[in-house]
Formats: structure tokens, C-alpha cells, sequence
């Protein structure tokens, strides 16, 4: 294991201003602890549940989405890549990026001529996350900043597309979120949500309400022996806003051309805004 130290004043080529710290690195990839991140701070507004929660699931994440999902979040992360319509040289930020499926699927849209910013306010999902794109082979054009959603530390204008997939509902000033991820698009850009949702096809959600409170917490207890973190998931899922409500919240970011698409009888939605 390497040690970098990024000088508190240098730059990188998306405005991030870094504080002068020791950064654990792998083949000399620095993950940036940038200056909006307070730990202590965001813990005393609430964040410290979130955090433990995420500290928690970090090493069995994926496959625990694997055993809650079927696989299927897959498929949903795939259409997800679908709607970014990014082409080879472009920028690209994924916001809660966890273990960067997201992130490396961008990636490959855009080559090692663009850039894909992986980033995350839970500093273990983010060293997860860098750790499997690194054994992925992903080395050039991918970055690792550990940031908070509300305040992202990027220039106006950074990025042609911005994702953040199962992340938004962890979130506690959602509209806040929102209005940094549409500050940072440029003109043109595309803000996505790929979230949990309100199930909308007849006598469905009956059925989701039992597995999310009782078999989710179950899996959890089995195989990653956390009950608590993976009941907490199921209630940030029933709080999270529904379709139309999460619509409006883009609008009032300033986002237009506002849309999205139900999945899985709208278990899961997939929100789409630009910035023009």
C-alpha cells in the first residue's frame, strides 16, 4: 500500500480544490477526501444512522444486492446506462456511487479520452468501489472524490451527465442534492435517478411491504448478520418520495424535460432531467 499527499493547493481539471492529507492509494490512484466533507459536522445533522448503516453493508454490498434484487438490479443499472446518451470524450459524475457499477459502466461509454468521476460521501463504500474498478482494470479516466451530494465540491458546468442510483433516498436534503447535481451539469447535461419507488401494478405492494420488512431484514441477519442496517434500508424505501412527487422535486430544482420510467410495477423508477 502506497501513501500519497495532495497539496492543499492544487486543482485537478474539474475544479476540485484538495486539502493537504495522507490519501490511501492502489497503483497510485488517490481517493480525494475533498474539504465539503465534515464528518463531524454532517454527523451532528443527522447523517451518523446512514453511516453506520453503509460502514456495515460496505464489504457484502454487492452481494446482498444480488440476493435482494435476483440480479435484477443489474437490468435496472443497465437501462439506467441507457438514458445517459454519453459519447467517447465526455465527463460524467456518479454521485453515491457505492461500489461503481454505475461508474464503470460510464466509463465505457466514455472512454479513457473522457472522464468518470465516482463519488461517494461513505468513505468504506468508496474504497470498495475503487478497489473492484481497479481489479476491473479500470485505471485511466476514472477518479474517486469523497463528497457529500448536497454540496458537491465541483466548478458549474463540470459534467455532461450526472447518475446517482439507489443513493438519493439516503439523502437528507433531498432538494439540496438535487439543485448541486443540476449546478454541476453543463448546458445539455442530464441529471438520473435510478431509486426505489412506490409500487403502482394492482395488489402489488401488499406483497412488497412483506418482502421488504420481513424477508429483507431476514437476509440480512443471514448472511451479513445485520438485521438492523438492511430493516433501516426497507424504511428509507417506504419514506423515499414517490414517481410524481420525486418529478416535482426535479422541477423545482430548475431541471427541464422532466420524466421517468417504471420498472418492475414501479418498485423501481428511473428520473430523468436536463439542464438547457
Amino acid at each position: 500500500m502506497m501513501t500519497a499527499v495532495v497539496s492543499s493547493c492544487s486543482c485537478n481539471n474539474i475544479g476540485i480544490a484538495f486539502q493537504e492529507l495522507p490519501v490511501s492509494t492502489r497503483d497510485r490512484l488517490p481517493l480525494y477526501i475533498t474539504p465539503t466533507v465534515n464528518e463531524e459536522k454532517v454527523v451532528k445533522g443527522g447523517w451518523h444512522k446512514v453511516r453506520g448503516v453503509f460502514d456495515s453493508v460496505a464489504p457484502k454490498y454487492d452481494l446482498m444486492n444480488d440476493l435482494m434484487s435476483g440480479g435484477l438490479h443489474r437490468l435496472w443499472k443497465q437501462f439506467t446506462l441507457s438514458q445517459t446518451q454519453l459519447r467517447p470524450g465526455q465527463r460524467a459524475l456518479d454521485v453515491a456511487g457505492g461500489t461503481g457499477d454505475l461508474a464503470r459502466g460510464m466509463h465505457s461509454q466514455v472512454g479513457e479520452r473522457g472522464l468518470v468521476v465516482l463519488s461517494d460521501i461513505n468513505g468504506a463504500m468508496l474504497e470498495r468501489g475503487r478497489d473492484r474498478l481497479l481489479d476491473a482494470g479500470l485505471a485511466r479516466g476514472i477518479e474517486y472524490v469523497q463528497a457529500n451530494a448536497e454540496k458537491l465540491p465541483f466548478a458549474d458546468g463540470s459534467f455532461d451527465c450526472v447518475t446517482i442510483g439507489f443513493g438519493l433516498r439516503n439523502v437528507t436534503d433531498k432538494p439540496a442534492a438535487l439543485a448541486s447535481m443540476r449546478r454541476v451539469l453543463r448546458p445539455g447535461g442530464r441529471l438520473i435517478v435510478l431509486e426505489f419507488s412506490q409500487p403502482v401494478a394492482p395488489g402489488l405492494k401488499p406483497l412488497y411491504d412483506t418482502y421488504s420488512f420481513r424477508v429483507l431484514p431476514l437476509l440480512g441477519r443471514l448472511v451479513a448478520g445485520d438485521e438492523p442496517s438492511y430493516r433501516y434500508l426497507a424504511e428509507s424505501i417506504r419514506m423515499h418520495p414517490d414517481q410524481e412527487t420525486l418529478l416535482a422535486m426535479f422541477r423545482d430544482a430548475g431541471l427541464e424535460d422532466c420524466r421517468y420510467h417504471n420498472l418492475m410495477g414501479g418498485i423501481v423508477a428511473v428520473h430523468r432531467g436536463w439542464r438547457y
